[in-house]
């Protein structure tokens, strides 16, 4: 089995391409705050994934026959790719324009803090399998 193919990696991997898309749809939002008519888009991934988590799926459960038996995880599908959604309804400028540049640099720092946490993770992750494989710390 690869070591790298399993649902965390996997989960992981999916998050940073998400924050690596949520960054270039931010950076295309504060690039185009002054074009007339410019409506701002926004990254869905977390939503999708709380959708995946808690949704209608069907639920895989491992039969225990002992108490001591670890449980089978549940909703271990991975989520799909992360989705670019524009936001028509809202106006900010009088130029019909719904980009606000406070809140976009909030959202890029909040994304950013986000992806150099999932990159911490990684390393994390590829620091316990080196160990692993090495046998020593």
């Amino acid at each position: 089995m690869f070591l790298l193919n399993q649902a965390g990696f996997q989960w992981m991997e999916k998050s940073l391409d998400a924050s690596a898309l949520r960054q270039r749809v931010i950076s295309n939002n504060v690039a185009n705050a002054d074009t007339p008519h410019f409506k701002r888009s926004d990254v869905l991934f977390e939503e999708l994934l709380q959708e995946k988590m808690t949704g209608n799926q069907p639920v895989l459960e491992g039969r225990r026959t002992n108490s001591r038996h670890l449980p089978i995880p549940s909703n271990t599908n991975l989520p799909g790719q992360a989705v670019v959604e524009s936001d028509p309804n809202s106006l900010m400028n009088n130029n019909l324009n719904n980009v606000d540049m406070d809140y976009e640099m909030s959202l890029m720092a909040k994304n950013q803090l986000k992806y150099n946490t999932m990159v911490q993770e990684m390393n994390n992750e590829f620091r316990k399998l080196k160990i692993a494989m090495d046998g020593r710390r």
